[in-house]
């Protein structure tokens, strides 16, 4: 079972994790529990599960790193899963990937392919990482369209990958969502109630600071990762702070030399603030260099500032944030390097 032999026979350790995720599934009831899990074993056979994360799924390029991709790693190092179902708002596209019975499995059988490739992250070892985050974005998500495809995943997950989601994280919330967690919520375990994290909008990246590092996060939802940041290596570490409403802060880079490049990259959960950027020289007599003129970032953007300056003579780069128009607590953050000028 994921490359783990389960066998009575089978002296490893990891075995043990494994059993024990179909264990608490079945509240430890044993004979469920071995009964969930051979009929686990019996779908990995028909679907070919084991092969389905090499598989080339034709058709489906325009939901690849949208509708569901992994993407980086919690505070802890469980790796992250984001669900986004807004695209389907769109007929066009609602019709071309999920139109009829034969796209509907293909989707069905791309989406098992994208959890295959998430555990294929885990140690599943004692006392290492055996678990993802879900994080599920609900903004535009066409609820009636898609309740065949969501009732075919949510059965799928349940009953073939059971405790392999640690947290499940649920943002750009509709008050409608609220109303129907608090209907289903005297029939969920007290297990499943600890795992969900529900955000509205507007507190998207406050809610998934928490738990992940802004450097992780994906610019649309806040934080400062863009699309095939993570394959070149670890990111460089961001700095986080927060901007009270009414407020201004101001980030100062001291200590830049005559010559040498800045680059930097900030982001504010959900922006509607005033942005802007300068460099003030160390020489008094000189003038201070408008790098970036104060400009309104709109609520809802979804791309981090990325800039770079190269500094004629000493001096520090100023990012002012002004956020003395909104009365809301916003969370940003922000890093920089410094390329030193060439002798």
């Amino acid at each position: 079972m994921w490359g783990v032999p389960v066998a009575p026979a089978a002296a490893d350790e990891r075995a043990d994790v494994v059993l024990l995720k179909f264990l608490r599934a079945r509240d430890f009831d044993v004979g469920e529990a071995h009964a969930m899990l051979l009929r686990c074993a019996e779908w990995r056979r028909e679907f070919g599960a084991d092969g389905v994360a090499e598989e080339e799924q034709v058709g489906l390029k325009e939901v690849e790193g949208v509708v569901a991709f992994m993407h980086g790693w919690d505070r802890r190092g469980h790796p992250v899963c984001y669900n986004a179902y807004g695209v389907f708002k769109d007929a066009a596209v609602y019709e071309r990937v999920l139109g009829d019975a034969d796209k509907l499995q293909r989707f069905l059988r791309w989406r098992v392919q994208v959890m295959e490739r998430g555990v294929r992250l885990l140690h599943l070892r004692p006392g290492g990482i055996n678990s993802i985050i879900q994080v599920t974005d609900l903004k535009d998500m066409p609820k009636r369209e898609l309740r065949a495809a969501s009732n075919h995943i949510l059965s799928l997950f349940q009953d073939n990958y059971p405790e392999m989601v640690a947290r499940k994280v649920f943002i750009n919330v509709p008050w409608y969502f609220s109303v129907l967690y608090a209907m289903i919520s005297p029939f969920l375990t007290e297990r499943t109630k600890s795992k969900f994290v529900i955000a509205r909008e507007g507190n998207v990246a406050e809610t998934l600071y928490k738990f992940i590092r802004p450097e992780f996060v994906p610019v649309q939802y806040g934080g400062l990762s863009r699309p095939g940041d993570l394959q070149n290596g670890p990111p460089k570490p961001a700095t986080e702070f927060a901007i009270k409403g009414g407020e201004q802060v101001n980030l100062e880079i001291d200590g830049i030399e005559g010559g040498a490049t800045i680059a930097w990259d900030v982001a504010v959960g959900g922006w509607d603030v005033d942005y802007g950027a300068e460099f003030v020289p160390s020489d008094e007599g000189s003038y201070t260099v408008v790098v970036q003129k104060t400009r309104r970032i709109p609520a809802g953007a979804e791309e981090a500032v990325h800039d770079a300056f190269t500094a004629k003579e000493a001096g520090k780069m100023v990012l002012s944030i002004d956020n003395t128009n909104s009365r809301r607590r916003k969370v940003a953050a922000y890093r920089y390097c410094v390329r030193k000028p060439s002798m």
